[in-house]
């Protein structure tokens, strides 16, 4: 992996939130351990849009110790355990618009040996393609909630616009009334470590 990656500028979070799911894309997600260094491009992106989302923790501007982090400056980190996962958001939106965008899916890039430690499969496929798979594979924890992506251990730099990009609705957000129709997911077309 060339070790020149740097962290995007914080500017780049500045950008409305849907724009933010899409440019992510192509863009390469890094965490820096003890253990060593673990890369992946971001296939997937999932867009939640806060106070108006019903699908958005933040729904109704519902300010939670969990939530806080939202309301902060776009361009941190925003953790939260999901049954046994934790999964990694970029908060999005003005500061105390409570925005957020979904890391669903990388595609492995740098330190896979040591991914696959952390999780240990068979088929490389399954090793990134989900917002809970990743951060495992990657080595992404609670304790990342509330670093920034531009100045931390776990950061975003810039990687190459993908070709092709589609637009669908969300995963797995079945009871959030018409919020779960919401075409707000983006991926990569074709690629093969789109969660599905």
């Amino acid at each position: 992996m060339d070790n020149a990656l740097t962290p995007l500028p914080k500017i780049f979070y500045t950008r409305p939130t849907l724009t933010l799911a899409r440019e992510l894309l192509g863009c390469i997600l890094v965490k820096v351990t003890d253990e060593g260094i673990a890369s992946g491009i971001i296939v997937e992106t999932e867009a939640y849009l806060g106070a108006m989302d019903q699908a958005a923790h933040s729904f109704q501007n519902r300010r939670t110790k969990r939530t806080e982090i939202m309301f902060h400056e776009p361009g941190i980190v925003y953790t939260y355990q999901m049954h046994t996962h934790c999964l990694v958001n970029v908060v999005a939106g003005p500061e105390e618009t409570p925005e957020a965008v979904l890391i669903r899916a990388v595609e492995p890039l740098s330190g896979i040996e040591l991914m696959l430690k952390r999780r240990p499969v068979s088929n490389i496929k399954n090793l990134t393609s989900g917002p809970g798979k990743l951060t495992k594979a990657l080595g992404i924890t609670m304790d990342d909630y509330g670093k920034a992506f531009y100045n931390s251990s776990l950061f975003i730099a810039e990687g190459k616009k993908p070709p092709e990009i589609e637009q669908g609705t969300r995963i797995g957000i079945d009871n959030s009334g018409e919020a779960k129709d919401y075409p707000y997911r983006y991926w990569v077309t074709g690629n093969p470590f789109v969660s599905r």
